[in-house]
């Protein structure tokens, strides 16, 4: 009796065995299956269902390779918060691999985290010191913690690693810009139009160290000279609006600014700008209605309203604790 009851233990702990090693063959099937389709949905251009294919294939597998297809699903649809959970997930699992902290450093920016962000662009520098792009992302994150020294600091180091590095070349321009070093920023600027001589941003960077050395005709000629190759560059009639309040054309202003927030209607800078000529003009309710929306769309202005509107004019009684 004894024999019979542990040749059926035998049994039965082969065939528990067999069951088990069945279910993770069949696990493992289902997890192709789900990754596969998932790659193949986005392929296709079929974002949400590619998302429920990926999940299901986690849930089955933490896997790093799906894992980064899922973030980058999430970070064109907005949802940067489910893309950074699992970049950080990804981050612990294999924390030597720079691209995941470079993601990181994505998202981190589209929130506006830049301590965050800087974080995980000094992660991926601690991996790999000769990456440019970790260094631009630096630089950036900088940038958005008004750093302006650090900020061309780390894009100095970028552009040093790669010479041809544009957007961190425009980036350096505008921080240079702020800091009023203008041949430093056409330095930059020279070398981006040399690689492309329709780059937007470079020309009308051009424009503003033209307007600040007093040459306006040939900032004019940059402003206008961008909004003809493209006539939906939001940020070119802005300028040229700019330029045109200083010159007194107010009338020819609020139209340029009209186009840059017909182009972009959640443009705050336009209806601050657009709202500095009506109150010059005299247009006072106009005004107070433009910069009561440059506020809504960006309250963190709210000081540099303050600082821009109050000598123009008496205060209007509609805008309390703007003037």
């Amino acid at each position: 009796m004894g024999n019979y009851a542990y040749i059926c233990a035998l049994c039965a702990s082969g065939a528990q065995a067999r069951t088990e090693s069945e279910k993770q063959k069949n696990d493992q099937k289902n997890f192709e299956i789900f990754k596969y389709d998932g790659l193949r949905a986005q392929r296709m251009g079929r974002p949400d269902y590619a998302i429920k294919c990926f999940t299901k294939a986690l849930a089955i597998e933490e896997d790093f390779e799906t894992m980064g297809y899922l973030s980058q699903l999430y970070i064109p649809m907005g949802e940067t918060e489910k893309a950074r959970e699992i970049l950080e997930k990804m981050a612990v699992m294999e924390p030597h691999v720079t691209s995941t902290f470079l993601t990181l450093a994505n998202v981190c920016y589209i929130q506006e985290d830049y301590k965050a962000m800087e974080e995980a662009a000094s992660k991926a520098i601690a991996i790999e010191e000769g990456n440019a792009v970790a260094h631009f992302l630096l630089g950036k994150a900088r940038k958005g913690q008004d750093d302006e020294i650090m900020t061309i600091a780390h894009l100095t180091k970028a552009i040093t690693l790669k010479d041809d590095f544009i957007e961190a070349r425009l980036m350096r321009a505008e921080a240079l810009l702020q800091m009023k070093q203008y041949k430093e920023v056409m330095e930059d600027i020279d070398a981006v139009i040399a690689q492309n001589p329709e780059e937007e941003t470079a020309i009308l960077l051009r424009g503003k160290v033209k307007e600040a050395n007093g040459q306006e005709e040939e900032a004019e000629t940059d402003y206008k000279f961008v909004t003809e190759i493209n006539p939906f560059n939001e940020q070119a009639y802005l300028y040229l609006g700019q330029l045109y309040i200083n010159q007194k054309k107010l009338t020819e202003a609020i139209s340029l600014f009209d186009e840059a927030i017909e182009l972009n209607p959640n443009f705050a800078e336009a209806y601050k700008e657009r709202g500095r000529a009506k109150l010059l003009s005299g247009d006072k309710d106009g005004s107070v209605e433009d910069m009561k929306k440059s506020l809504e769309l960006n309250p963190k202005d709210e000081a540099g309203l303050n600082g821009e509107f109050k000598n123009l004019g008496p205060k209007p009684e509609a805008l309390p604790g703007i003037f």
